[in-house]
């Protein structure tokens, strides 16, 4: 009973919500709360409007936002027994910058 208990405690994963990253950024900068939340909001905004145009964002040392095109495709409705056509779109992607990935991985020197 213990050692699923101590296991439960191990699952749970550690998130960083836009509310944090706007608490570390103020407490780090000195800049009032509320005026990193209006830039990282308009960042975001910028993003998405951004991809919405099929316009891909680069940030160096960072990662890539791009837009990716999905073909179109036929999928099964298997309860009904029926095909669908799902016509062809895109969909928002994030690739991180190799420095990106090397400092996840440990590997910053």
């Amino acid at each position: 009973m213990l050692s699923q208990k101590i296991t439960n405690l191990l699952i749970i994963q550690i998130i960083m919500t836009k509310a944090d990253i706007v608490n570390e950024v103020a407490k780090a900068t000195g800049i009032e709360k509320i005026a990193v939340q209006n830039v990282i909001e308009s960042f975001m905004e910028s993003v998405k409007d951004s991809l919405a145009k099929d316009n891909n964002v680069y940030l160096r040392g960072f990662g890539s936002f791009i837009v990716k095109k999905r073909a179109k495709k036929t999928a099964r409705n298997i309860s009904k027994n029926t095909t669908l056509i799902i016509p062809e779109h895109n969909i928002p992607s994030f690739k991180p910058a190799k420095v990106f990935m090397n400092k996840v991985k440990g590997n910053v020197k």
